[in-house]
Order: structure tokens, then C-alpha cells, then sequence
């Protein structure tokens, strides 16, 4: 897990800002609180869908916070000094950004290793936020259930439940 960590602060960032912070949950306690705020807003999103379109979303395989072995909370640092500030100060978002390239190379790293990540964001960022104890210029951005998975498939998993498909993203636009 180190080692993909090491390979995640490579990915880009504003200003060499590196504003991304991975907590590795270790504690049993801090991630059933994790798991309650998973479970309150999976039921108040659940009330959200109606008749049929609820049923499927009840049948949906939201999270793996119960089976997976690591969880990592990833939040950016928005108060970060690291960078000097170049980049941001005509759009600041970038740190956010910044964070989901760190991310994301995380997830290339654990996948080209055969891991598996789940993404979790059905949950209440303060919640996840005052269970961990984090700094308050800190903000989540992911929270992460990695693991060996079960099955391989090349196809996401909310795809294949039919909730969702890919569609071809290859429209551009152009200005001449």
C-alpha cells in the first residue's frame, strides 16, 4: 500500500502543491462511523427513487466498507503553503483538482497491481470529517475502500446492474 502511495504523490499538481492528505482508517470505531454516515444518506438517497427505479437502487452494490481490508480517506488541503500558491490564484480549484489526480494515479497503480478501488461517495463529508478527527482547512474529496476483488470484469459494476452505460464521449468541440 506504501508503494502506491509513494507512486500517487508523483501525479501532477498546481504549483507543485502536492495538496492531497491520504488517511489510512485503521480503527475499527472510526469506520463504523464511516459505515453509519454511508447508511444514512444511502437511505435518505433511497427515498429520492420512486416504484421501480428505487427497487433497482436498493439491489445496487453501493460500497465495500464492510469487506475491504484498507479504507483511505483522501481530502485536500486547502490552506496548503507547499506550491507557494503558483496557479491558484485565479483559480483555486485547481488544488481540488490537484487531489483528484493523486487519486486517480492511486487507482491506475492498485489496478496495474490488481487491486481493486471503490470510490465511496455516498456519505456526509462533515461526518467523515469530525469521525477522523481531520484539520478543518482540510476537505474530502474521496473515501476509498481498496481490496483483492472478488471477480475481474472489464466493465464497471453499476453498468452490468444496468443502472447506467457508458456512452461515447468523443464529441469536441472546436473553435476556429
Amino acid at each position: 500500500m506504501l508503494e502506491l502511495l509513494d507512486l500517487a504523490d508523483r501525479a501532477p499538481s498546481v504549483g507543485l502543491s502536492q495538496p492531497w492528505r491520504f488517511v489510512w482508517v485503521k480503527d475499527q470505531d472510526r469506520r463504523r462511523q464511516v459505515i453509519l454516515s454511508f447508511k444514512r444518506c444511502n437511505a435518505d438517497a433511497l427515498k429520492d427513487c420512486v416504484g421501480a427505479r428505487g427497487e433497482h437502487y436498493a439491489r445496487l452494490k453501493l460500497e465495500g466498507l464492510g469487506e475491504a481490508p484498507v479504507h483511505l480517506a483522501v481530502f485536500v488541503d486547502e490552506g496548503t503553503g507547499k506550491g507557494k500558491g503558483l496557479g491558484r490564484r485565479t483559480m483555486p480549484e485547481t488544488v481540488h483538482y490537484s487531489t483528484v489526480m493523486a487519486i486517480h494515479t492511486f487507482w491506475l497503480a492498485a489496478r496495474a497491481s490488481g487491486l481493486g478501488v471503490g470510490w465511496v461517495s455516498i456519505l456526509d463529508p462533515n461526518e467523515v470529517t469530525r469521525a477522523l478527527d481531520i484539520p478543518e482547512s482540510w476537505s474530502l474529496v474521496a473515501y476509498l475502500c481498496v481490496g483483492w476483488p472478488m471477480e475481474q470484469h472489464p466493465d464497471p459494476e453499476l453498468e452490468r446492474a444496468g443502472w447506467e452505460k457508458r456512452g461515447d464521449s468523443r464529441e469536441y468541440l472546436v473553435v476556429r
